[in-house]
């Protein structure tokens, strides 16, 4: 993801991320909460804009699930993603039973 600079792009491509997490651990039920609406829309939508492409990916992959939602969080409510976020500038890194301090454990993908 280095190298985008279109802030909704890059929101694209963390949905997708979180799906293929999702996936990897074999969930059948997700939510996916983004602080950008534009995703969202797009996302439930027939609208794709210029990251259409991603879109394209991300619908394709959420019919694998059971029960998939992508919601709209209001960017206040969203510090743990800030947290995670932060220390995930020095690598990728999963925690299924004790996430860092500060963040709450729960069973939903929010980016």
């Amino acid at each position: 993801m280095f190298g985008v600079s279109d802030s909704e792009t890059m929101e694209a491509l963390v949905c997708r991320e979180g799906l293929a997490l999702a996936s990897d651990l074999l969930l059948c039920k997700a939510r996916v909460a983004s602080d950008c609406v534009n995703i969202v829309r797009s996302i439930q939508g027939k609208a794709m804009g210029s990251h259409g492409h991603i879109i394209q990916e991300i619908k394709a992959r959420a019919v694998d699930f059971q029960k998939i939602e992508f919601v709209h969080e209001k960017r206040e409510s969203n510090n743990d993603t800030r947290k995670l976020a932060k220390s995930a500038l020095h690598g990728r890194h999963v925690w299924l039973i004790n996430p860092p301090d500060g963040i709450c454990n729960t069973n939903s993908i929010i980016t």
